[in-house]
């Protein structure tokens, strides 16, 4: 029993099961099935895109190997937070959480929460975006911005209430996930077609210079589907016994997504011939048509619904561990430092982060903010796996209860390949990327108002 003056603390209570399908459940949304019809375009071979899922899955591996050995020496709460701040001080950190509320995870549960409203509305057109309530110059509220506001209210609530109430959430829809990915994946496979598959390397003689710029341009649309695994590290002192599970549940995650992602890209190339599978947006329901039929379409709606409401799910009980630990560092709300004490959540700041996911769904500002944002977003995963080295250096006689894996080289991979991918990012979204850093930098002022507040 706890003492009456004593504080309640954010309790272990997610398994190793857990934590492995909550990095599994917040990685397959929706990119999945969309991406490979994108990447077809910028390189119109079927080996040059196996090739780059290869490359960016050993990418997502090498730096889940990397904050494996970050979240076992420190299983708190926030994660990536927390690496930044104790190895760079508190600035970098803030400006990490900073972006991440203000537009990067906020922003991205909006745009799932009304992308489930878009697929709802196949089937209910009343909740669809298209169906629009209000209409007034420069502003408008559609039925699917209402669906996803009480989306993002229902999901708040469950995860307020309990991480064991989110994390069965988490694990039915996860399961079902990998489940119906899996069937949709050997349907694929197993069907015979028309087209003969071309694996030469350049069976439409592009240039050099054209190889690698589009194998740039895909490895970003890899990048953006495969992200999310470090999300885990932020719920890291409510996973039971961290410096082991943590380390097993990136690994296990990351290894699990891979094969899923391979056998269903696989799939798509089996089944769509090249010409139709190039600029596809809608990749997975031209599979699931040509696999089923014209009546698939409904069937492949469910799926996509299956796979955005567990990915939403996740974000939106991991997300508020980051404004929680920035509270306890007097860096954000103060009362999002406080822990309830019957559910023993950061249910302040699982609150806080509902309401300015609302208002920018409501807004319909969430796709710009994401945009803008992924060049700082993988700055970040820069900055953040960078760490390694300087901790190792910093605090020597930190306990490590898992180191990586091919220290140096395994880190020094993860941080080459996504400055390559930042560059590349950048060139290619030049506008957007400085306005992103810009939206970031003014975290700088608010931070130094908060420390005089202190």
């Amino acid at each position: 029993m706890k003492a009456k003056n004593q504080s309640p603390k954010l309790e272990p209570k997610l398994e190793l099961f857990d934590s492995s399908m909550m990095v599994i459940g917040i990685v397959i949304g929706s990119g999945i099935f969309m991406t490979t019809g994108l990447m077809a375009e910028s390189i119109p071979s079927i080996s040059l895109i196996l090739i780059t899922w290869i490359f960016g899955g050993l990418q997502m591996l090498a730096g889940a190997l990397t904050y494996a050995e970050l979240g076992a020496a420190m299983p708190k709460a926030g994660g990536q937070y927390v690496y930044l701040r104790e190895a760079y001080g508190p600035l970098p950190a803030f400006l990490f959480g900073w972006v991440a509320f203000i537009a990067y995870l906020t922003g991205t549960n909006a745009a799932i929460a009304v992308a489930v409203s878009e697929h709802l509305g196949t089937f209910y057109p009343t909740i669809s975006t298209h169906n629009t309530l209000l209409s007034i110059p420069g502003f408008s509220i559609s039925g699917g911005q209402i669906f996803a506001l009480f989306l993002i209210v229902l999901l708040t609530i469950i995860n307020y209430v309990g991480v064991v109430f989110g994390k069965w959430i988490q694990n039915i829809f996860t399961i079902l996930k990998i489940g119906s990915i899996l069937i949709f994946s050997i349907a694929g496979l197993m069907v015979s077609t028309t087209h003969q598959l071309d694996f030469s390397l350049n069976p439409t003689n592009l240039s050099i210079g054209s190889i690698f710029t589009g194998m740039g341009i895909a490895l970003v649309a890899v990048n953006w589907t495969v992200g999310g695994w470090e999300y885990i590290t932020f719920a890291a002192s409510e996973i039971k016994n961290p410096q082991k599970n943590l380390p097993r549940a990136l690994i296990i995650g990351t290894i699990i997504i891979l094969v899923l992602y391979f056998l269903i890209n696989i799939s798509y190339l089996k089944v769509l011939p090249m010409d139709s599978l190039s600029g596809e947006i809608k990749v997975g329901e031209a599979t699931a048509k040509a696999v089923y039929g014209s009546k698939a379409a409904g069937a492949f709606a469910i799926v996509m619904i299956i796979s955005m409401f567990g990915s939403l799910n996740g974000n939106i009980l991991v997300g508020p561990r980051i404004s929680y630990a920035m509270a306890k560092d007097k860096l954000f709300f103060p009362k999002a430092a406080k822990v309830h004490p019957k559910f023993y959540t950061p249910g302040n700041a699982i609150l806080i982060q509902g309401f300015w996911a609302a208002v920018l769904t409501l807004s319909g500002t969430f796709e710009e903010l994401i945009t803008l944002v992924v060049f700082v977003q993988i700055c970040m995963w820069i900055a953040a796996s960078s760490t390694v080295f300087v901790l190792r250096k910093k605090l020597p006689h930190l306990e490590r209860p898992y180191k990586v894996w091919g220290y140096p080289y395994i880190p020094g991979f993860f941080i080459f390949f996504s400055v390559a991918i930042m560059i590349n990012t950048f060139f290619s979204a030049p506008i957007q990327s400085l306005i992103g850093l810009l939206l970031t930098l003014l975290g700088i002022p608010v931070y130094y108002y908060l420390i005089k507040k202190i």
